[in-house]
């Protein structure tokens, strides 16, 4: 048995605190772990800080070394010199004293998107860990603000037939007792334990009071010992010179160890906004303490268990299976007269069809909030709504809550996109979030009909979203596409919405390459105005390509207004005609809320199976 595990069998070790809280107090202008290499002496400090104030432990300044991260700065290239530089530096500062050393490694997932495969993750976690243990100057890994469980257990299984040093794997909860995909807690430890992990624990996100009602219901384990790095509070706005700060809570943060320590904790350390002061202040508080032998677990209180609503009506992917299936998009209007936006929407409803479909700021163009304007019309028509979301102008708390807002209102049809960039709108000097892309969106309402938040906490019922993904043919190389259909099922599709195409070709390769795909599509439709129109969304508009040929005849009788509106609506009944030949589902959509080309085609394609069912 290691050093480091014959000491935690009998004692119980303080670790470090913040790396990062010191480094910005320093003037920390770039990447915290390039300070190992550009600011050694300031590292250093910091460690010896950590030990003079009782540190048994300290960990290196490694979190986000990886290459991943170190790309965003331009040093992708040191990932072996920063990371062996960090070991040295902690290897220097506990020269001649008693304390371990752990090698850090941070996790890549969190609730917002991370573009890394499994895989990416695997291979750029193990390049920084042979890093780390090259240097043969560690006494441990610690592996800490693991959210995803996939992610960490993966990455134990392999690490754990790499070396025999001792490991300890944090995850890190965004509701109290629960992970991020609503399992608790002790389910996970649980099964970091059973693939060998020495130590497990929790830290970061939050402070010493919710690990400690966390841990009331984590039982002692027989091969593994526990680990806490609290953060220090939650953060608050300083009046005086606005900036976010955690509280100086050293006493509290003392005070809460001896509570750690009632739990089974044997490794206590800080994390986000702790200072020596809060190290110092954990070292006098368990002074004398010894580890628990014996725990009376408090299991969480289960949340009543909820009962699913029965539809009483299909969903759009049970009626395009079936038959075929219209749905229409209309653009909110940019202004409040909104009369001849209702007038559309009055007209769209009395012809039966499936849905209604409003945009979520299309293009970046600043437009009437959808589910807002959805509400108002709602009592109004028979025609349900389907709403766009756009990852674009929300956050992840803005999409949670309004995902529901739209479950009580009874919006459960959803189109989930990234969005186009707002440098493409009428704003483009506004933000852009981004918090997730359109896969992780898909993949989080999922979760929500599942009866889970975004952070794991009981939403009390499910939500009963039926969820489109967005899905663009006008692609040099349709082939390629695939995986990403793929990839949008596996985060949860239930069905597609193509943008509007006008090529025939298109149709027919991709009804080919979908033959195994079992989730719908919604062929777009769309009627041009004019033939500037025509090129504007040719050669302006992402996404959206014309055939040579139709522009070619567009051109032709440019100059006559009637001709052009004529040509181009023949053109749409044709390629409605070649979608029918393949597809179930037609997707109109309304270009300058020119509705009554939207009715004609609704009308062609309702005569069509009228015709044909006789």
């Amino acid at each position: 048995m290691s050093k480091f595990l014959e000491k935690l069998k009998t004692d119980i070790l303080v670790a470090d605190g913040a790396m990062g809280t010191l480094l910005y107090t320093y003037g920390l202008d770039t990447c915290h772990e390039s300070y190992n290499v550009t600011h050694p002496e300031k590292v250093l400090a910091i460690h010896q800080a950590y030990i003079e104030a009782g540190a048994d432990v300290i960990q290196t300044n490694t979190y986000g070394a990886q290459r991943h991260r170190l790309k965003n700065y331009g040093l992708e290239d040191q990932v072996v010199s920063i990371n062996q530089a960090a070991v040295n530096l902690a290897h220097q500062a506990t020269l001649g004293k008693e304390t371990f050393i752990l090698g850090t490694v941070g996790g890549f997932r969190s609730q917002r998107q991370c573009d890394l495969t499994l895989d990416n993750i695997v291979e750029e976690t193990l390049e920084q860990v042979e890093a780390l243990l090259a240097t043969g100057q560690l006494d441990g890994l610690l592996f800490e603000t693991y959210y995803d469980i996939e992610e960490i257990t993966t990455v134990l299984k392999i690490v754990r037939e790499m070396t025999d040093l001792p490991i300890i794997t944090n995850i890190s909860l965004h509701e109290a007792g629960v992970t991020s995909n609503g399992r608790p807690i002790v389910e996970a430890l649980s099964q970091l334990v059973m693939l060998g992990a020495d130590v497990i624990g929790l830290n970061c996100h939050l402070g010493p009071y919710h690990m400690i009602q966390s841990l009331k219901q984590v039982p002692l384990f027989a091969q593994s010992y526990l680990s806490v790095y609290p953060n220090a509070s939650q953060l608050s706005l300083d009046g005086e010179n606005s900036q976010y700060q955690f509280s100086q809570n050293s006493e509290y943060f003392g005070k809460s160890a001896e509570l750690l320590v009632a739990e089974g904790v044997r490794l206590i350390g800080g994390c986000c906004g702790t200072t020596p002061d809060h190290i110092r202040a954990v070292k006098r508080s368990i002074r004398g303490l010894k580890p628990i032998e014996r725990k009376v677990v408090t299991p969480i209180i289960p949340v009543k268990d909820f009962v699913r609503r029965i539809r009483r009506t299909d969903t759009l992917v049970d009626k395009v299976k079936k038959e075929v299936t219209i749905i229409a998009e209309l653009d909110p209007p940019k202004h409040l007269d909104i009369v001849q936006f209702q007038k559309a929407i009055r007209a769209i409803d009395q012809k039966g069809i499936a849905a209604i479909t409003l945009a979520d700021n299309s293009l970046s163009n600043t437009r009437i909030c959808n589910l807002s304007i959805a509400s108002l019309l709602k009592d109004e028509i028979s025609t349900p709504f389907l709403l766009h979301i756009a990852c674009r102008d929300h956050n992840l708390i803005g999409l949670q809550s309004r995902l529901l807002g739209m479950e009580l209102l009874g919006f459960n049809h959803i189109l989930a996109i990234t969005g186009d960039p707002t440098k493409l709108g009428d704003f483009p000097g506004a933000t852009s979030v981004y918090d997730v892309t359109s896969f992780k969106l898909l993949s989080l309402i999922k979760q929500l009909n599942q009866g889970l938040s975004y952070s794991g906490a009981s939403l009390r019922r499910p939500t009963d979203f039926t969820v489109a993904a967005a899905f663009n043919p006008n692609v040099k190389n349709l082939t390629r596409t695939v995986k990403l259909i793929e990839k949008k099922v596996a985060s949860g599709a239930d069905y597609f919405m193509t943008q509007p195409i006008f090529d025939h070709s298109v149709l027919k390769e991709l009804a080919d390459l979908t033959k195994t795909v079992e989730q719908p599509f919604f062929i777009g439709i769309m009627p041009i105005t004019s033939y500037n129109n025509a090129v504007f969304l040719h050669n302006e508009v992402p996404g959206i390509k014309l055939s040579e040929s139709f522009l070619s005849a567009l051109e032709k009788v440019k100059d006559d207004k009637e001709a052009c509106l004529t040509l181009a609506l023949n053109e749409s009944k044709s390629l409605i005609d070649e979608a029918l030949n393949y597809f179930n589902g037609i997707y109109l959509i309304t270009p300058f809320l020119r509705y009554d080309l939207t009715l004609e085609l609704i009308d062609y394609i309702q005569k069509k199976q009228v015709r044909k069912s006789s």
